[in-house]
C-alpha cells in the first residue's frame, strides 16, 4: 500500500533538510567567529598612535598559541585520540547551550571594545594619550575583552563536548594572561597610583574570583 514506502521526493527532502541542519551546525562557530573578527579588523582602523609596543617576540608567541588553538578545533586528524575524548554526550542541548555562552561572551567583548574606543589595541601598547577606563564593563574587570574571548571559547568547547575544546580554553587562557600581566605593568607605569587603586577595587578576570 502507498502508504507504507516514503517517495523519492519525501526521501530527497528529508535528504536535503538534513544536509542544510548538518551544514549549520558545523559552520555555525566558524561563521560566528569571523564575523567577529571581521568586526575587530574593521574597528582597529580608528585607534590611536603607538607610544609603546611589545616586541615582535611576545606577539609571534600569542599568535603561534592561537594558531595551534585553530589546527585543535579545526580537525580531528591529530593521532592522539584523547584529544577527541566525549566528556559529555554531543546533542542539540551542548551545541545550544554553548552557542548562547558564545555569543554572550562575544557580545561583552564586543561592548568592551566600543567602550574603550580609539584606546583599543591588539597589541600590548600604550597609545598617545592614553585614557585609563573604568566605566562600563571596564567597572566589572579590568580586562573585559578577555574575559569577553574566554566566555566565547568556554563556550566552544561545552559545544564540542571533547577534551580538545577544554584544552584550547587553556591555551587561549595563557596566552592572555601573560598578555593581560605585560599590560598591567605597563598600565602601572604610566598611570601610577590610580591604576593601583583601580586593581584593589576590580579582578582582572572574573569578579571575586580572578
Amino acid at each position: 500500500m502507498p502508504w507504507n514506502f516514503p517517495s523519492f521526493t519525501c526521501v530527497n527532502t528529508f535528504g536535503a533538510l538534513r544536509s542544510r541542519m548538518l551544514w549549520f551546525y558545523e559552520s555555525f562557530f566558524p561563521v560566528v567567529w569571523v564575523v567577529f573578527l571581521l568586526y575587530w579588523q574593521i574597528k582597529a582602523a580608528n585607534t590611536k598612535s603607538n607610544q609603546r609596543l611589545e616586541s615582535a617576540a611576545s606577539r609571534i608567541l600569542r599568535v603561534f598559541i592561537f594558531l595551534i588553538a585553530i589546527v585543535l578545533l579545526s580537525t580531528t586528524r591529530i593521532p592522539l585520540p584523547w584529544l577527541y575524548l566525549q566528556l559529555w554526550p554531543a546533542g542539540l542541548l551542548p551545541f545550544w547551550l554553548g552557542a548562547a555562552v558564545t555569543i554572550a561572551g562575544l557580545l561583552f567583548a564586543v561592548w568592551a571594545r566600543e567602550h574603550l574606543g580609539s584606546n583599543w589595541s591588539r597589541s600590548v601598547t600604550i597609545k598617545q594619550g592614553h585614557e585609563l577606563i573604568t566605566t562600563g564593563p571596564y567597572a566589572v574587570v579590568r580586562h573585559p575583552i578577555y574575559t569577553g574571548i574566554l566566555i566565547g571559547f568556554l563556550g566552544m568547547a561545552i559545544a564540542i563536548s571533547q577534551v580538545r575544546g577544554f584544552i584550547v580554553f587553556v591555551l587561549i587562557f595563557l596566552a592572555l594572561w601573560i598578555k593581560l600581566r605585560m599590560e598591567e605593568q605597563w598600565m602601572r607605569s604610566q598611570f601610577g597610583e590610580a591604576y593601583a587603586a583601580y586593581v584593589r577595587q576590580t579582578a582582572a578576570l572574573v569578579p571575586y574570583l580572578l
